[in-house]
């Protein structure tokens, strides 16, 4: 076997190793049933705001605690623990991506996970001010 085909073979293995290693980052959405099937598993929740309950933080007492409720789009609902402060604009949210784990009813979120806040556009409600705004540049 000549040296070239020995240093491809190296090459293609190695590619086919750096592939694999990428393949365990990869992450779907669950469902917060699915997720509790998946307990002590860190998964990524597709959620929204559940406004019936208030949202609980009190940086007095502890600034790195907020709890709140969300609901998913099947309808399933939570309690979220998120151990960091309290997103800025959390109540105007329209969706709220989750990365955690499932404890029991419970999702809990540590600081190394976190949340993604997804904010409604400016624009929704009023098509026009959104062209008006292009056209003027």
């Amino acid at each position: 076997m000549k040296k070239i085909h020995i240093v491809i073979l190296v090459a293609i293995a190695a590619g086919i190793m750096v592939l694999l290693s990428f393949m365990g980052d990869l992450s779907t959405y669950e469902t917060l049933s699915s997720a509790r099937q998946k307990a002590g598993k860190t998964v990524t929740v597709i959620t929204q705001l559940d406004k019936n309950f208030p949202i609980e933080y009190n940086p007095a007492v502890n600034p790195n605690l907020t709890t709140f409720h969300v609901t998913d789009s099947l309808g399933n609902k939570a309690r979220v623990v998120y151990y960091f402060e309290k997103p800025f604009d959390m109540e105007k949210s329209d969706r709220i991506v989750l990365k955690g784990k499932m404890q029991g009813e419970v999702f809990e979120i540590s600081r190394k996970d976190g949340i993604l806040i997804k904010c409604p556009s400016k624009y929704k409600d009023d098509p026009k001010a959104a062209y008006n705004n292009l056209s003027q540049k």
